[in-house]
This record gives structure tokens, C-alpha cells and sequence, in this order.
């Protein structure tokens, strides 16, 4: 009989240990495994981000991927140029060769097929005809600021013979360059060394925001991004909206929310490539007057976080990056130091530090 509950008793504890051991496996993925929510208004950059994710941590694109890039760059370079001839047009750009006015003139007549197949090769010379125009670099400087068009614009025009080739096939940085409106939610698994990130990327147009709350439990870590060169810029839904002003709104109702209570917040401040050269030209404080730097762009960004941090009442730690999304190796440093805010912060929710 003693043997007999010795036996059972040594099978419980057996059957014991098997459930500690499985809790604890099921504890340590758990705490390996990191909830990113991806948060900004729309054109900061937050796709960009999601695609140098893939070509840094998912082996980035294939062939076929690759090539079914092309009707949306075709629909970028056309929609670039229209809004490029248009914009001319308007503010009478004084062109330096007589041919460029035939150059525009080709452009705002062109009628593609949608989705474009592939680009007519008279438009590809009209484009690049325009482009070289010694007057539009200069009118850009100018006038730039007084309409839309695409950060990635001017890197497709230059690139035009290129993209305009039969047999193009996408290169990754066209990719990273191109532009499609996110909508609904998307979700990114990579591994960052030990650690498995879940991203999750969001719609920032108005429309979309709404979508919002069925992220939000359990969110390890906010990321938003923020466009420097937006200060200048109104929204495309609301033409009257700046950009910058609608991003501070944005962020205040993130970072005091009550479901971000218990998480990190980090701030990427995005396209300080295109910053720079902005800031010289258009002046940040013809849009916030209380700015008092200059073309200083270390004065500049200085300010901007002031402005961001102001609106954080809920006193979240926010950790700021300085960004440029397009730059491979400049996201794969960012993500890296993120990758230490989450870890520690999550040290600090264990009790840990």
C-alpha cells in the first residue's frame, strides 16, 4: 500500500513539474514578444517605415513583389507630373526653352488607362524635358511651397529614363519612394534579435482613425511619426488644416489616452532630409511665430519636441528620434535603440529595474 501512494504521489509531482515547466516556457515567449503600434498622420512616413522593416528583418522583396510596384510608381510619376505642369501653369513659371511649354502642354492633355501598365514614352520625355528645364528647379525653390506635390517626386524624375524603360522592374529604394494611401490595419511580425515584434500599422488619413481603438489593448510601445517638413503643408482632406498643427492634435490625444497609460512612447520626427533643405527657404516661424531660431535646423527640431512634449499632461516618457525614413540604415539604427526602450521599459513593468 505505501508503495502504492508512493507511485501516485511521484506521478502528481511529475505531472506538477510538467505544468511548471510549461507555464514558465509560456511566461518567457510571452515576455519575448513586443506589440508595436504604429501611429501618425498621413504622409509622416509610418509605410515607409513598414517596408525598410521588410527589407532589413523579412529579406526584403521579391521579384514578383518588386514588379507588382509598378502600376503604383507609373501612378505616382504621372499624378507628380500633372501636379508639377498644373502648379506651372498656374504661377506662370517663366521656362528657359521654348520646347518645355510643348513639354507641359503634353502632360496636362496625356490620358492613361488605370491601373498604367506601362509608361507611354512620349510622357517619359516630356517629364524629363520639364525636369532638366534649367527655370524649374529654381521656380520650385520658390514657389514649392504653394502647392502638393509628393516628397518623392523629384527622386522619380530623376530616375525617369530609368522607370520609363519596357523591361523596368522596381528596385527596393523605389519601393521605399513609392506612395499608396494606407487604409485599415496592417500587421508586421519580425524577430529583432531575441525579441518578436508585432507591428501593427494604421490608416492616418481622418476616415481611418477610428480604426484605432481595436489596436490599442496591450500595446507595448507607441511609435509616432511625425513629418518635419510638414509645418508648411494643409491636410489633403481638409485643405485648410496645417499639418504640423493636426499631428500636435493627434499626438495629445494618443500620449493622455487612457489605453497608452502603461505604454512607451516614441517619437519619430520624420524626413529631416527634406527639413533641412526646406528650412532655409520657408521660415518654421512664418506658421508657429513663438519660434525664434532661425534656419538653425538643431533650433528647429529643438523646438518642434518643446511643442510635442507640451501636450503630453498624461507625463508619459517620450523618446524622440530624429528620422529619415527613405534611409535603410538610418531605420535600422532607430529601430535598434528602440528595441532597448521596449526591453526596459518592460524590465521596469516587471519590477525588474
Amino acid at each position: 500500500m505505501g508503495i502504492c501512494i508512493s507511485a501516485e504521489a511521484k506521478a502528481e509531482k511529475d505531472r506538477s513539474l510538467d505544468i511548471d515547466k510549461m507555464i514558465e516556457k509560456d511566461e518567457k515567449q510571452m515576455k519575448s514578444e513586443y506589440k508595436l503600434l504604429l501611429l501618425g498622420s498621413g504622409e509622416s512616413g509610418k509605410s515607409t517605415v513598414v517596408k525598410q522593416i521588410k527589407i532589413i528583418h523579412q529579406h526584403g522583396y521579391t521579384k514578383p513583389e518588386l514588379y507588382s510596384w509598378r502600376p503604383t510608381i507609373y501612378q505616382n510619376v504621372l499624378e507628380s507630373a500633372l501636379a508639377l505642369v498644373r502648379a506651372m501653369k498656374k504661377f506662370s513659371c517663366p521656362f528657359a526653352a521654348d520646347i518645355t511649354i510643348t513639354h507641359v502642354d503634353f502632360i496636362l492633355d496625356y490620358c492613361a488607362q488605370d491601373p498604367i501598365e506601362l509608361l507611354d514614352q512620349a510622357l517619359v520625355q516630356a517629364i524629363q524635358g520639364v525636369w532638366q528645364d534649367t527655370a524649374t528647379a529654381a521656380w520650385l525653390e520658390r514657389q514649392g511651397s504653394q502647392f502638393y506635390l509628393m516628397d518623392s517626386a523629384s527622386y522619380f524624375f530623376d530616375h525617369i529614363q530609368r522607370i520609363g524603360d519596357t523591361h523596368y522592374i522596381p528596385v527596393e529604394q523605389d519601393v521605399v519612394r513609392a506612395r499608396s494611401k494606407t487604409t485599415g490595419i496592417s500587421e508586421t511580425h519580425f524577430t529583432l534579435k531575441d525579441a518578436r515584434i508585432h507591428l501593427f500599422d494604421v490608416g492616418g488619413q481622418r476616415s481611418e482613425r477610428k480604426k484605432w481603438i481595436h489596436c490599442f489593448e496591450a500595446v507595448t510601445c507607441i511609435i509616432f511619426c511625425v513629418s518635419l517638413s510638414e509645418y508648411d503643408q494643409v491636410l489633403l482632406e481638409e485643405g485648410r488644416q496645417n499639418r504640423m498643427l493636426e499631428s500636435l492634435v493627434l499626438f495629445e490625444s494618443v500620449v493622455n489616452s487612457r489605453w497608452f497609460l502603461r505604454s512607451s512612447v516614441v517619437l519619430f520626427l520624420n524626413k529631416i532630409d527634406i527639413f533641412k533643405k526646406k528650412l532655409p527657404v520657408v521660415p518654421l516661424e512664418n506658421y508657429f511665430p513663438d519660434y525664434g531660431g532661425g534656419a538653425d535646423v538643431n533650433k528647429a527640431v529643438k523646438y518642434i519636441i518643446w511643442r510635442f512634449g507640451q501636450t503630453n499632461r498624461a507625463r508619459l516618457a517620450i523618446y524622440p528620434h530624429i528620422t529619415e525614413a527613405t534611409n535603410t540604415q538610418n531605420i535600422r539604427t532607430v529601430f535598434e535603440a528602440v528595441k532597448q526602450t521596449v526591453l526596459r521599459n518592460s524590465l521596469i513593468d516587471c519590477g525588474l529595474l
